[in-house]
């Protein structure tokens, strides 16, 4: 038969001895005369604690005997039930995966105990190594400390430990090799439609309304019609899942007249379904491709002949941020394409493209398309910008959905315009 792991170990009488027996995770633990109350205490916290394991069987040890492999293989079980959102994987799990393989590289088997501030700062000097960015190695820090944090609240290591690594102070600003990245910073609307031709026309769409009403890419991607009430002149869109929801925070997105009229179209459809769809982008482009044939049909291939049977990628039922975002950047490339040698020619495949150039001219490239490139979360901070311009703080944190104004500052740029006539005023 197989094995039923989702059921809970029973109460049962051990008849040798009368007493009241539980068999969890292949081990028999005696809980005194059965039927009494102090056994069915003593059962009910045993299973409560095997099933707030993670039906794991975590024994109390001292710190000398449990290795960095251990408690990071535990914390990773943990992790993989923890750490997951509309079925997907976070991207904090994937986070935590680099970094387990990173300190399971250097101390897997070192005593749990033998890992303090010094091994913490030997890690850190790893990331430092791979040029990561200041904020990203301070988050990473952070996190490690978290794995031994939760380690202690098994009862799998001493307090002491945990407490011990929290005393390395971040990397400050400025008193370090490691560099800070650019601030996310508002896309100029006037390389936004520069931008939108070249776009596909779902993801136009939706470049348009992330516009006017601040939402996130997350939030855009995951818009169905049954999420939107349109009961008021201003439709309010409730996701169904939101970056905050964690925290016990609501989330409204409000839809004023413009944005209903780009949004209406895609309302006609399954009330559950995604609002902007790939499968449907991919259609319209083989569609309008198949429009602009000038070979007659009884020549070359048909519609549908040259296609895999299987392929390994196929559109999915709706966009991710990631995806999202690939698209922006592919319309980037085009409307905002390098010079010469840098340029693609039209007779070239992509391949072909790429063994032409050398390697500084492929680096030469990289830093170009990153220079051009916009991506869909600066609409979020232009938006912002522009809400706070015309109608305060107060108006861009309620639109943008946060809980406090110091937020929404990082995201609305203060208006210079101010500033210049304040001075033009006071000389």
């Amino acid at each position: 038969m197989p094995r039923l792991t989702h059921q809970v170990p029973k109460y049962r009488k051990h008849r040798a001895s009368g007493q009241a027996i539980v068999t969890i995770a292949g081990k028999d633990h005696y809980l005194g005369p059965h039927g009494t109350k102090a056994s069915h205490a003593l059962y009910d916290r045993l299973v409560a604690e095997y099933l707030s394991a993670g039906r794991q069987v975590i024994e109390p040890a001292k710190a000398s005997s449990v290795t960095v492999v251990e408690v990071l293989a535990a914390f990773w079980r943990h992790c993989k039930l923890y750490y997951v959102k509309d079925g997907k994987p976070t991207h904090e799990r994937a986070a935590f995966k680099r970094i387990i393989c990173d300190v399971r590289k250097l101390y897997g088997s070192v005593p749990a105990a033998d890992f303090g501030p010094r091994s913490l700062k030997a890690i850190r000097q790893i990331w430092l190594t791979r040029k990561q960015s200041r904020r990203t190695i301070n988050q990473s820090a952070r996190r490690l400390v978290g794995i031994y944090r939760w380690a202690a609240s098994e009862e799998m290591i001493p307090v002491a430990i945990p407490q011990a690594l929290a005393t390395v102070a971040g990397l400050k600003r400025g008193r370090t090799e490691a560099h800070d990245p650019p601030p996310v910073t508002p896309v100029d609307i006037w390389v936004v439609e520069r931008t939108i031709p070249h776009l596909p026309e779902i993801i136009r769409d939706m470049v348009r309304i992330q516009l006017l009403t601040g939402m996130r890419p997350g939030e855009i991607c995951k818009l169905r019609p049954a999420d939107v009430n349109r009961a008021e002149d201003v439709w309010e869109y409730r996701p169904t899942s939101h970056k905050t929801e964690h925290h016990g925070r609501s989330r409204v997105v409000f839809i004023g007249p413009e944005a209903q009229a780009v949004l209406k179209p895609y309302l006609l459809r399954d009330a559950i379904a995604a609002c902007f769809s790939p499968t449907e982008s991919v259609a319209a482009f083989q569609q309008a491709k198949h429009a602009a044939r000038k070979t007659a049909l009884s020549c070359g291939n048909r519609p549908g002949t040259n296609r895999k049977a299987s392929p390994k990628k196929k559109p999915q039922s709706q966009y991710d941020p990631s995806s999202y975002r690939r698209a922006i950047h592919r319309a980037c490339d085009e409307a905002f394409p390098p010079t010469e040698p840098l340029q693609k020619r039209a007779d070239e495949t992509t391949k072909e493209f790429l063994d032409r150039l050398n390697e500084s001219e492929k680096l030469a490239l990289v830093k170009w398309q990153s220079n051009q490139r916009w991506s869909p979360n600066q609409l979020r901070h232009s938006a912002a910008t522009e809400i706070r311009r015309k109608f305060g703080l107060e108006a861009a944190q309620v639109i943008l959905g946060h809980a406090a104004a110091d937020i929404t500052q990082v995201y609305a740029e203060r208006d210079a315009e101010k500033a210049r006539e304040v001075v033009r005023q006071i000389g």
